[in-house]
């Protein structure tokens, strides 16, 4: 038995690509749930007793992306539902063919929730919306792909297979894209390291055209009415490069906010803010605040500065090289980067103690983190962690991104402070407070830099002008 669709050639080559680790990601109305739904089917026909486990995060979104509409599966199977070659079970969720295949619905939100698939054996997984997921919960699905001798012999070649798809943005949008976007060029297939899963990895990328049922005019319009000019961006053009989603996406531009190191002025105050972490990344932020006076670009121009303007000038970040694990460094080692990193800049006996998270001050009956860094040579002072302190950081940081170009104080990063630039931008909104980021993300440079923002309101005097 075949089932009829019509797809366009990019999407078919995820049917016939010998890669077992596929991304088909990018603009939005590219069919990419569609995809997902009559490569399940296929699968399930060609293999009878496979196991396929289709993902979203949400339950409420199974239903409604999946089950219903006149593409989803009950409009798909309903020939095949009237001759009893397969039924959908509610309890769990799950489509059962007379073959012995099923495709399981499943849904996914929280790290701990799957340990819930502990003991699956998945021949086939599926992700919709990938950037919704963590890479945690990513990782530990992919490692319960495996398969039986006796369906490895009918499928060599073809399982096991992940087959996800994706828009950018989200809070899963920076480990997407160094795993599937960054890894090599697009159509590209490639052998992961052990370490990666061990698996052929491929993307593919997504397009409106590659949709035959839609009406690209249309749908384009549509897009092109949402706010945000970079968000359109990437639902049109399914650009990875730009920023979609973020709780700061309606006012970061990288062409405004980016700035190529330029020489601090001696008359500015420099200062740095620290936001720790051992198991998660630790960061450390470098920053000039402008006395007003003008600065030499390196192309020769000349930059006209405000009195107050913040410029987020070198950083450091303690991680081990994946996104939000840390280094494990100790306090006295960060404190001798630092020191190494003040002298390569150039900047020793400039930079004074700014904020840092205030757990570093504690003490359970040995010393503290904040001295045993003391003793090393640096020093810092206490960060504001007064009632409402984190939505005032937030709005303050909004407030500053949207003023370059006017004539109140800004903030701008230069061009290698490469984390502010890949983490801050695509911070998600916490679903408990729209008012706050989720704090489950990648969030420590976000969180120093709020430290540093908060102590300029502290060194004010009337009128709102920062010393």
């Amino acid at each position: 038995m075949e089932i009829e669709v019509s797809l366009h050639p990019k999407q078919a080559q995820a049917f016939l690509s010998e890669a077992t680790e596929i991304l088909y990601g990018g603009a939005a109305g590219g069919g990419k749930s569609f995809l997902l739904r009559v490569k399940a089917i296929s699968c399930a026909m060609q293999f009878p007793g496979i196991q396929i486990y289709l993902f979203r995060r949400l339950f409420s979104e199974l239903v409604k992306n999946h089950l219903d509409g006149p593409g989803g599966f009950r409009a798909l199977l309903e020939p095949y539902i009237r001759k009893k070659y397969c039924r959908i079970a509610t309890a769990p969720p799950a489509i059962r063919f007379a073959n012995g295949s099923a495709i399981h619905l499943c849904h996914c939100r929280f790290d701990s929730e799957a340990v819930r698939f502990q003991g699956a054996e998945i021949h086939v997984l599926m992700m919709d919306e990938l950037t919704h997921f963590s890479e945690t919960i990513y990782r530990f699905l992919r490692g319960r792909c495996r398969l039986p001798e006796g369906v490895r012999r009918k499928s060599v070649g073809k399982l096991p297979l992940i087959l996800c798809g994706a828009n950018p943005g989200g809070p899963g949008h920076n480990w997407v894209k160094r795993s599937f976007i960054d890894f090599a060029e697009p159509y590209v297939i490639r052998r992961m390291e052990k370490e990666e899963g061990g698996m052929l990895r491929q993307y593919i990328p997504a397009r409106l055209s590659d949709n035959p049922s839609l009406n690209q005019e249309e749908y384009e319009a549509r897009l092109s009415g949402l706010k945000s000019p970079f968000l359109v961006r990437a639902m049109l053009d399914g650009s990875w490069d730009i920023v979609a989603g973020g709780m700061w996406d309606d006012v970061w531009n990288p062409e405004i906010h980016v700035v190529e190191p330029f020489e601090i002025p001696l008359s500015w105050r420099i200062d740095r803010s620290f936001d720790w972490g051992a198991s998660k990344p630790y960061s450390v932020g470098f920053w000039a605040e402008s006395d007003g006076s003008e600065v030499k670009l390196s192309d020769g121009s000349v930059m006209q500065t405000i009195r107050g303007d913040l410029f987020r000038i070198a950083e450091i970040y303690g991680w081990n090289g994946k996104p939000n694990e840390g280094s494990g460094d100790s306090p006295r080692t960060v404190a001798a980067l630092i020191l190494e990193k003040e002298k390569i800049l150039g900047l020793r006996g400039r930079v004074k103690p700014g904020p840092a998270d205030n757990s570093i001050f504690d003490s359970a009956g040995c010393a503290s983190i904040a001295s045993e860094m003391e003793r090393a040579g640096v020093r810092w002072n206490r960060s504001d962690k007064t009632p409402g302190s984190r939505r005032r950081g937030w709005v303050l940081l909004r407030q500053l991104l949207m003023n370059v170009g006017t004539e109140e104080p800004s903030l701008r990063v230069f061009s290698n402070c490469t984390h502010f630039i890949r983490t801050i931008p695509v911070l998600q909104r916490s679903e408990r407070d729209a008012d706050d980021i989720d704090t489950s993300a990648e969030d420590h440079t976000a969180d120093e830099t709020r430290y540093r923002i908060l102590s300029v309101t502290k060194r004010t005097v009337s009128g709102g002008i920062p010393l």
